[in-house]
């Protein structure tokens, strides 16, 4: 099994926008070892005879509402409580690093 390492763990952090400081990268990638070999125990259980299943509950059924026209919000209505628009459109900071 790969183990999750600090490196990783930082790169993750990349990805999701997260700036973490040695202290929690340590922290974190222990975690997440930790939990990364508590699940793969589960490899060691026989399922041979299982029966593949979809959801836990076999009567769990889903619940369709019909599908009909009704009234939309309008953009002012949409954009009422935005803490920042522009147009009809809400404005947000730029998170995508241009080059």
């Amino acid at each position: 099994m790969k183990t999750i390492d600090k490196k990783t763990v930082e790169k993750v952090a990349h990805l999701a926008r997260l700036k973490l400081d040695d202290k929690e990268l340590e922290l974190y990638s222990g975690q997440l070892a930790s939990i990364l070999l508590y699940i793969s125990k589960l490899n060691e259980i026989d399922t041979a005879n299982v029966i593949p299943t979809s959801h836990a509950l076999a009567t769990l059924k889903n619940v369709f509402r019909k599908d009909c026209l009704k009234r939309s919000l309008t953009p002012d209505e949409a954009l009422e409580n935005a803490p920042s628009k522009e147009g009809d459109f809400f404005k947000v900071p730029q998170i995508i690093e241009g080059k």
